[in-house]
């Protein structure tokens, strides 16, 4: 029997198995997880106001039809309407349908620079009085006339009659005030003329 390298084996028989290097083990390709699926962050002038309850019951709305249209699965509807239910803010409320035909529901507010200067309306307390309209003198002198003719027994009758038609004439061109007072000074002149023609034509009637 011939001695081999590997010891003393006699022909024929089995020979243990060489060792070999370890395998190695086959390396797993690091592929990326999926992100999840996140709302988009939308950045709004008023995102920090708070929302009201009507608020959140339209953003529901648009989250229902979303669903009922197939742009969210059943579970991206119920955690939106889980977070619209508890959102406090406007901010919160339009990251929830920015990503959807309806929203944001919360529309965008004009900043003061972009509205432009508030006008504040002056109290009327502040306000300069409104302009008088004149008082036309010819009217109020046939009111004068007028009201002496009583105690002048009618004698100023026909210069009263004769300045009230002008005062009523010249406070309706000149839009002026006296227009009362020019009629009140005819109705006194008109009185005092009839008075005289009675008289006169009693005293012709019975002379």
């Amino acid at each position: 029997m011939a001695v081999q390298p590997w010891g003393e084996q006699e022909f024929g028989a089995a020979r243990p198995p060489v060792p070999g290097p370890p395998p190695m083990p086959y390396p797993s390709m690091p592929y990326p997880a999926m992100p999840p699926a996140q709302v988009p962050q939308v950045a709004m002038p008023q995102s920090a106001m708070r929302a009201a309850t009507a608020d959140r019951e339209r953003t529901v709305d648009v989250l229902k039809a979303a669903f009922a249209e197939g742009r969210l699965s059943a579970a991206e509807y119920g955690e939106r309407f889980e977070a619209a239910s508890t959102a406090q803010t406007y901010g919160q409320l339009a990251r929830l349908v920015a990503d959807l035909p309806a929203g944001p529901m919360v529309a965008p507010q004009m900043t003061v620079a972009q509205a432009g200067p508030v006008l504040v309306p002056v109290p009327p307390t502040f306000l300069a009085p409104p302009p008088q309209r004149r008082t036309n003198a010819v009217a109020v002198t046939s009111l004068v006339l007028g009201l002496l003719c009583v105690p002048t027994g009618g004698l100023l009758g026909v210069p009263a009659v004769i300045t009230g038609h002008i005062g009523r004439r010249q406070a309706a061109e000149r839009n002026e005030e006296g227009d009362g007072m020019a009629v009140t000074g005819l109705v006194f002149g008109w009185l005092s003329i009839a008075f005289w023609m009675m008289i006169m034509l009693t005293v012709a009637v019975f002379g």
